[in-house]
This record gives structure tokens, sequence and C-alpha cells, in this order.
């Protein structure tokens, strides 16, 4: 089964293309608190950037389950991983919430026909511009 979703679908943790390419040039650099675990290898064009960095998702691929402190490493923000430097998220990061549009903790702003409220009435001030 692992088999046939690695095939046939790109959103179930990785496809086989990418296993083979983490198997041969992959250098495993740590895992954080949702199991992705974060790969690197040395770039093919070392002029434009040194190295390939890459994640394989535990589970459904979803780009917000990286942590801030990742995300920076991934986006070449910075050189050292969160594994091998003390990262602490700052006070204003706010913790992993999955997305949340197509479930009821979607955000539906007031009236919205999904919010069960009913439209705000039009404001009394506008006056429409008429040419002279």
């Amino acid at each position: 089964m692992l088999f046939l979703k690695q095939l046939f679908t790109w959103w179930n943790g990785q496809t086989l293309n990418t296993r083979f390419y983490t198997w041969r040039k992959g250098n495993y650099v740590g895992a954080d608190q949702f199991g992705n675990r974060y790969y690197r290898a040395k770039s093919a064009l070392p002029q434009s950037i040194k190295e390939r960095r890459w994640v394989v998702y535990n589970g459904y691929s979803e780009a917000s389950t990286i942590p801030p402190g990742w995300h920076g490493w991934m986006h070449h923000r910075t050189d050292v991983p969160p594994t091998q430097e003390d990262y602490k998220p700052q006070d204003w990061q706010k913790p992993f919430l999955p997305n949340q549009t197509g479930t009821p903790g979607a955000y539906r702003p007031k009236g919205s026909i999904l919010s069960g409220s009913r439209p705000a009435p039009r404001a009394a001030d506008y006056s429409a511009w008429r040419p002279e």
C-alpha cells in the first residue's frame, strides 16, 4: 500500500523519486515536533546556492506544519539548523494551527452566507458622485 501511495500521490509524504534522491544524495539534518524530516545535499550549481534543502512530511504535505526555526533554515535565512543551535521561538510567534479552510473553524466574515449572520446594513454616509 505504501508503494502505491508513493507511486501515485505526491501529497502523502514523499514520492518514489524523492525517496530515491534522498537515499542517494540526502544528508539527514534533523526532525521537528511534527515528525517532519529535513535533509540537505550539495548543489550541482555551487555558484548560485551552495546546498539544496528539502523536507519529507510526516503524513500529508502541508507547508504550514514547518515550524518557524526550520522555515528559516529551509529558505536559507540561516545556515545553522535548529537542531545544532538552541532555538527558542519568539513570544510573538504563534504555535502551529492547521489550515482551517473547508472546516467549521474556517474564518467567515460578518455577512458571509456560511457565518449564519445577516449582512451588515449599508452605511448611510455614502453619496454617489454626479458630474456637473
